[in-house]
């Protein structure tokens, strides 16, 4: 733009930047960038270099932090807790919208087709068209319940009289399973041991103990003899055990609400999502309830009036239970100009699914099932056919979960909301997302401590010919192997047909690297997962987060802990209770979180570093017995590469803390720190963090779930020699995997395709590398070549 046209231009077009200036999140160490508005801008750099400390930890926080504060303080009293990212200027903000790899919530009633509000277009579709009539939209929702009410209202018509009214409402859900789908039956020895009375411990409930507060309302209620065993019980004190409904005591003077077991158990655990309950109550849940598919709607969820209208003879729950890509063909074949308009915005909706790479989905899919790349892709629905422009849309490594062949699907879905006018923040590792950027910026060099600096921004090209870690890597291409492994044995699957898996047959080659690809949602997880399931001799990391509370951290969740506080006890004399946070040792002011919680009644509370221990989290007597010259907070303040030299040899030498660290080196972990809350890793980290507890495990065969997901391109080799070692250990290793680096590493290599969904659940392929690359017959083959220069 020459001078006089910027002379002319008005003064609300020149604010084209983001500004950031002195931010200091997490490890970021005074960064100054400037980020161009209405352009793809991608952020890059080792795993824990400060990526997403800048962008979702500094300028997507501050944005929220900044729309937060313009509702009323009553609304903001529901919302989540933001203080201000440690950060000297931010200007030139726009909206932030964060798209994360966060799974979507788990309820049982959340499908894909709720979360993407297509259900809704379904139900407004069959209430107009759908034959018999049965009612409006509601009556074909399985979350609405169907009521009937009766009741006498007062009615002034000159004079004052009682009318009788009666109302109703029609709803879908099936009543027998509340729209879940699935029906559960408790068994009943797990719950109590009969030999036993209920002030002898009979219940066998997690946290339903004599002197806690469930046991003392059961022994206390009076609708039985606590002393007598539950054997002897009379039918009438076994139902009011099992099953009475609600009802009004007193217990130690206190009113409550009594219940039976099982309504007490399926409010509290089963109304959950399995896998968010605590470890002991989640082992609880598999013991004692097994879920079974509803007899009376068959799983639909929906009533029989719901399942009985239908259009062209299809009901919403054969529409819902149709293949996306199949249900977008029917939608464009129905003709009615009544419904003109939702048709088309129906038909759009269902076209971003197959456009972003999800046809292979049906609309009943629960939402807790989909991979964190899927969830990812599932939320960028919602905002393709947004009318908003002129927002920052934050992206969590959007290539996450998917093959060459659907990134450049996914590049073409950034460019285009570029294109509407809005500013694209990416992070991501992957060359061909790279390469789209208008903008990049390199973080690093190193991870951790040795991160947080920017080491290049500019455009693609300066960055191919800079000396930046990513630099260096990014025309980096993994060469097929001169020679592959033979394998020791095979594992025979025959049969598999979980999910879209069509009666397949393959042999898994074992003591070897064998990678499962395909496009995505080919079938891959299900063959692996389905096949091979975790248990005897198999270890299984999948991609399922860890589940973490702010008192979790890297030393807790592997255990390293434990070697840690024994040899502290031993080296002073005192008992190991005393260096736990949890425990003992713990700051009596803030329990051991070294920050105080201060709730605000109905604004926004605030977090604050506890004055007492300043954020160390133990008393101060603890931290004055040492190890090795250091105290227990400078223990779990330390990196992981830097507790490696410590507890190696000398005072503080702990082979079993040794072996762990080493363990977390050897996954690409050196740079974390031991105390670091886990609600703050990535979600590569988490999963890395669970293959270094799994190693630990005696098993011949390990099962990975895309283990390069956030890792750096530089990282990947450091986890091809992890894997080789564990292979030359006599392990067999079985990878489900994109990454071309893996499947060009591997001794053997297994694709199925062609497709997604119905057009994929087949072998396409089995062989070594080389020989799929020369075959060329698949798009793996293809895909694989290019990468290889083959």
């Amino acid at each position: 733009m020459t001078k006089a046209n910027r002379a002319d231009e008005h003064a609300a077009d020149s604010h084209d930047m983001i500004r950031v200036h002195g931010a200091r999140v997490n490890n970021l160490k005074d960064v100054d960038v400037e980020i161009p508005k209405r352009r793809l801008t991608v952020f890059t750099g080792v795993s824990g270099s400060g990526k997403s400390s800048l962008v979702f930890g500094t300028i997507a926080a501050e944005s929220q932090r900044l729309i937060n504060e313009t509702y009323s303080a009553f609304v903001q009293g529901f919302m989540p807790t933001l203080a201000r990212p440690e950060v000297d200027v931010l200007d030139g903000l726009t909206t932030a919208i964060t798209v994360d790899q966060q799974r979507l919530g788990a309820d049982p009633r959340s499908t894909v087709g709720t979360v993407t509000d297509t259900n809704a277009m379904l139900r407004i579709l069959f209430s107009r068209l759908a034959e018999p009539h049965i009612g409006p939209p509601g009556a074909y929702a399985f979350n609405v319940a169907s009521v009937e009410a009766s009741g006498a209202i007062t009615v002034d018509k000159g004079a004052r009289r009682a009318e009788k009214v009666t109302f109703s409402r029609s709803g879908g859900m099936c009543p027998r399973c509340e729209g879940r789908g699935a029906v559960t039956d408790i068994d009943l020895t797990q719950l109590y041991d009969d030999s036993k009375s209920l002030r002898e411990g009979a219940l066998t409930i997690p946290g339903y103990s004599v002197d806690g507060w469930y046991g003392r309302i059961y022994t206390g209620c009076g609708f039985f003899d606590p002393d007598k065993p539950i054997a002897r019980f009379t039918k009438r004190e076994l139902h009011d055990l099992l099953h009475k409904e609600p009802t009004k005591i007193k217990v130690e003077g206190i009113n409550l609400t009594y219940e039976g077991l099982i309504p007490k158990i399926q409010k509290s655990f089963l109304s959950k999502d399995v896998d968010a309950l605590q470890p002991h109550v989640r082992a609880f849940v598999e013991r004692a309830v097994t879920f079974t598919v509803c007899p009376d709607c068959e799983g639909t969820r929906l009533n029989e009036g719901a399942r009985s209208s239908k259009i062209e003879g299809k009901s919403i729950a054969d529409v819902c239970a149709m293949q996306i890509t199949d249900l977008a063909e029917w939608v464009r074949g129905i003709e009615d100009a009544s419904v003109a308009p939702l048709l088309t915005a129906l038909g759009h909706t269902l076209d971003s699914f197959v456009e972003i790479g999800l046809g292979y989905l049906s609309l009943d899919r629960p939402s807790g099932t989909l991979s964190g790349g899927e969830a990812q892709r599932v939320k960028m629905i919602r905002h393709l056919g947004s009318s908003l422009t002129d927002v920052t849309y934050v992206f969590d490594e959007p290539t996450t979960g998917l093959h060459p062949h659907d990134i450049q699907r996914m590049n073409n879905l950034l460019l285009r909301l570029r294109d509407k006018g809005n500013t694209v923040l990416v992070v991501e590792h992957k060359p061909e997302t790279i390469a789209i950027a208008d903008h990049v910026v390199d973080l690093g060099p190193g991870a951790g401590s040795a991160g947080g600096a920017v080491c290049y921004e500019g455009d693609v090209a300066g960055l191919r010919a800079g000396d930046t870690v990513t630099g260096r890597h990014f025309d980096d291409r993994a060469r097929l192997k001169e020679s592959v492994r033979e394998p020791s044995g095979a594992l025979e699957i025959r049969g598999a047909d979980a999910n879209n898996l069509h009666d397949v047959d393959v042999d898994v080659p074992l003591g070897v690297l064998t990678v499962v690809t395909g496009v995505a949602g080919s079938g891959k997880s299900s063959l692996v997962h389905g096949s091979i399931p975790a248990g005897e001799g198999v270890v299984s990391v999948d991609q399922s987060p860890i589940r973490g509370s702010r008192r979790s951290n890297p030393a807790t969740y592997t255990g390293l802990l434990d070697p840690i506080r024994k040899a502290f006890a031993k080296a002073n004399g005192v008992k190991p209770a005393l260096f736990s946070a949890n425990s003992e040792g713990a700051c009596p002011t803030c329990n051991g979180i070294g920050v105080v919680y201060t709730d605000l009644g109905m604004m926004a509370g605030v977090a604050t570093t506890c004055e007492e221990c300043e954020g160390k989290r133990f008393q101060a007597a603890v931290l004055e017995h040492r190890l090795g010259g250091r105290d227990i907070s400078e223990v779990l303040a330390m990196s992981v590469a830097e507790a490696l030299e410590f507890f190696a040899d000398g005072e503080a030498r702990t082979p079993a803390a040794h072996r762990v660290l080493n363990r977390l080196n050897d996954v690409g972990l050196g740079y974390l720190t031991l105390g670091q809350p886990l609600t703050t890793l990535s979600g590569g980290e988490r999963q890395r963090l669970k293959l270094a507890t799994h190693m630990a495990e005696k098993g011949g065969i390990y099962v990975l779930d895309e283990p390069t997901a956030g890792l750096h391109l530089a990282d990947v080799e450091q986890l091809l020699g992890l894997l080789d070692r564990l292979v030359e250990s006599g392990k067999s290793v079985i990878v489900v995997e994109h990454h071309q680096a893996v499947m060009a590493h591997a001794d053997w290599i297994i694709d199925l395709g062609p497709g997604a969904g119905h057009d994929g659940g087949r072998v396409v392929f089995e062989g070594t590398p080389a020989d799929l690359v020369a075959a060329r017959s698949t798009l793996t083959g293809q895909h694989l070549a290019e990468y290889v220069g083959a």
